[in-house]
Order: C-alpha cells, then structure tokens, then sequence
C-alpha cells in the first residue's frame, strides 16, 4: 500500500542533498511513535533472512512549481508518497500524517493538506511495467574480469553486465524476506533515465551517496509479488528514497 501526503509550500527549492534525505527520518519517526515495536525490529534489524526493510517513499513532487535548470523546484500544491507492503506500517504511517500539520522536509515547510491511502494494482496478468522517478542503485560484486575485488562501491547502471542478474536477486529477496512467491524476473529494461547521485546521510552530508538511473521494467511473477514491490520499490536503498515506482 501506499501513502499520498497532499501538501502546500511557499519554498521555492530544495538542495540537491535535501530532495531524498529527509524521507528515511519521517518514514522511522512515523513508525517508532505509532507502532514502536515494529519501528524498533526495523531499524535494529530489518526483516526476513536478509535484514532488508520494507519500506520506501519517493521524491517531493510539485507539478505547477517553475524549473529552473540546476535546481530541485519545490512550491505550491504538490504531495510526498510513502509505502511499504506490511499493512501494520503503512497504516501506522496514515494515523500519524493525520495528527500533523506540518512537514519539515529539509527545512522547507510543507503544510499538509491530506492523506490518503492507495491499494497496488491487481497485476491479475502476472506482468507489470514499472518506471521509476527517482534513481534505481544495484550494487555489484565490485570484481574485475580476473575475480579480483576493486570496490566497495560498486554501484551498477542499467548498461552494465552485472545489473540485470544483481537487480533480479533484489526483487526476488524481497519477495522471500516478506515469505512470497519468490519467481519473479526481469523480462526487458524498456527505458533509462539519466545517471544521477544523491545524498542519504541523516544530515545531507554527501557521505552515503549513491548512484543509479531511473528505469522502466518489465517484471513477470506472481500478481502478489508484484503488488509488492509495487509499494516498496525497486532496486535497493528503498528507504532512502531511490527506486520509487510511478503511481
């Protein structure tokens, strides 16, 4: 499921480091104050047999604010969305934007105007098409041709050899972490986006950044599955922000 925050803003512009990082602090603040228990468990330890942690939110978005080249536009009406596939979450977030008037999201004042709740399309076909908003990061092996590691850091784009098997692990841990039919593939990569780095320290510091592209997929699987990610996210880093699915 997912979270629409409807909200209004007399800012002008986030900085580039502002635009994803505040989402991981609001999705664990929501949590720890509705259902501590489970915001505990996930932050502490993340969930399943690989300790990742269901949640994912995506990008300010504010369609009537004006461009400028260089700058994240912020201003008027617009919303954040929030999500995760565990229902408890999700609706534990929803009861707490309702006792809100305000989010402070990098030091821009958004003035919360509602919030509603999205259930994930049926996918009764066992196919969808996902294009994200916001960069999708794979980390690879970090390897070079002789086996040999040359990084930890190996952030992978859609044209590298590695990202197709690396992105289609991630989705089918995902689906075992949350104890569902985990035969789902990637059947094409239909489009990218531009390469792009941000900031997911706390604080905006550059420490933490990582890289990735926006991407359009075709995945196959089973309908439930799907509906998961559809409120998770793709690729890893989901609660930083990256890998946010188009509503």
């Amino acid at each position: 499921m997912r979270l629409r925050i409807e909200v209004t803003t007399g800012a002008t512009e986030l900085a580039w480091t502002k635009v994803l990082s505040p989402g991981r602090s609001l999705l664990y603040d929501l949590l720890t104050r509705e259902v501590p228990h489970l915001g505990r468990l996930l932050h502490a330890r993340g969930a399943g047999p690989y300790g990742m942690v269901p949640l994912g939110h995506g990008a300010p978005v504010f369609p009537r604010a004006a461009r400028v080249r260089g700058r994240y536009a912020v201003g008027g009406r617009g919303h954040v969305e929030l999500g995760s596939p565990l229902f408890e979450a999700v609706t534990a977030m929803a009861q707490g934007i309702k006792r809100r008037e305000l989010l402070d999201w990098g030091g821009a004042a958004f003035r919360i105007l509602n919030a509603t709740l999205a259930e994930p399309p049926a996918f009764t076909s066992g196919r969808a098409l996902f294009r994200t908003l916001t960069p999708v990061v794979v980390k690879g092996a970090g390897k070079d041709e002789q086996g040999e590691r040359v990084t930890r850091q190996a952030w992978l784009l859609p044209a590298d050899r590695e990202f197709p098997t690396c992105f289609q692990r991630n989705l089918r841990r995902k689906a075992e972490t949350l104890g569902l039919d985990p035969e789902v593939s990637l059947t094409r990569i239909t489009w990218v986006g531009a390469r792009r780095s941000f900031s997911v320290g706390s604080t905006g510091q550059v420490r933490g950044g990582k890289s990735g592209a926006p991407v359009e997929v075709e995945l196959t699987g089973p309908p439930e599955t799907l509906q998961a990610i559809w409120s998770w996210g793709l690729g890893e880093a989901n609660t930083a922000g990256f890998g946010w699915i188009a509503g």
